[in-house]
């Protein structure tokens, strides 16, 4: 038990910033093998994700209400609370492969501008576009009507999370990892993902998206899997024709097309 605890934490350091420093950090330790083992915990750190993004949510929906300009400001702030939680990593990732690919054609070239920390123009509107959509969306989400409407916010919001951290999960299994120069944090992780935390890793999401079924029906959850199965395809045959199979970044944009797209799924679905 105490094993599987450091991997969750290891997943924690990985994918946010809370801290994990000193004697902690130092009983959860390092290895290539435990990052590849962590893998299983990444929905279960999503799912955390979504719960603070919820609970931001409902927080500022009391504060300013549900009517006016309320679900805007509402969401706004349970978007930024994910960016601190999260220190913007997959964020990162899109503007830098919008930059990369939109910026050139070129493999080799592709894969440097990918790696520069700078952020270009197609870096930049990829961003404000998704940042955008998603403020819009979580805002037509929030006003539910339901007798429980704070719990299915939370369903639908940790559902996001989960089930694009598990699309990131496929690319990794699916593709081969390819470097551009440099450090590559994803590099451990992308060698071989381990089968058992793979498998480990869907039964967590699928726990996670159990309140789905209760509050709504199978239909949404059904088209958020086959919405990300979606992105996961295109995607990846995006990414194997133009760099060769995928880097850190590619993951980071599978997650937030992922979870835009099932924020605009469960808005459409409930208009």
């Amino acid at each position: 038990m105490s094993y599987q605890i450091r991997l969750f934490l290891l997943a924690v350091q990985f994918f946010t910033r809370v801290p994990i420093t000193g004697r902690l950090a130092a009983w959860v330790g390092f290895t290539p093998m435990m990052l590849r083992e962590s893998a299983a915990y990444f929905p279960l750190v999503g799912a955390a994700v979504g719960a603070v993004a919820a609970g931001v949510m409902l927080a500022a929906l009391a504060l300013f209400g549900p009517a006016g300009h309320g679900p805007l400001l509402a969401s706004g702030l349970s978007l930024a609370a994910t960016l601190l939680l999260t220190g913007a990593f997959h964020e990162d990732g899109l503007a830098d492969v919008a930059d990369g690919l939109g910026g050139s054609l070129q493999r080799e070239k592709a894969l440097e501008i990918m790696k520069d920390s700078r952020i270009g123009t197609f870096g930049t509107v990829a961003l404000i576009c998704v940042t955008l959509l998603k403020v819009v969306a979580v805002a037509e989400i929030s006003p539910l009507e339901e007798p429980d409407a704070e719990w299915a916010l939370l369903a639908l919001l940790v559902s996001a999370h989960v089930i694009s951290r598990c699309a990131a999960l496929c690319m990794i299994a699916w593709l081969p990892h390819v470097e551009g120069g440099g450090a590559s944090k994803s590099k451990p992780l992308a060698d071989r993902i381990d089968p058992k935390a793979l498998s480990l890793a869907f039964l967590t999401c699928f726990l996670c998206c159990v309140p789905v079924f209760i509050y709504f029906d199978a239909t949404h959850l059904i088209v958020f899997v086959l919405w990300s199965a979606l992105v996961v395809l295109a995607l990846g045959r995006w990414f194997r024709r133009r760099v060769g199979g995928f880097t850190g970044d590619c993951l980071g944009t599978v997650q937030q097309v992922s979870e835009l797209g099932i924020y605009l799924c469960a808005a459409a679905l409930l208009a």
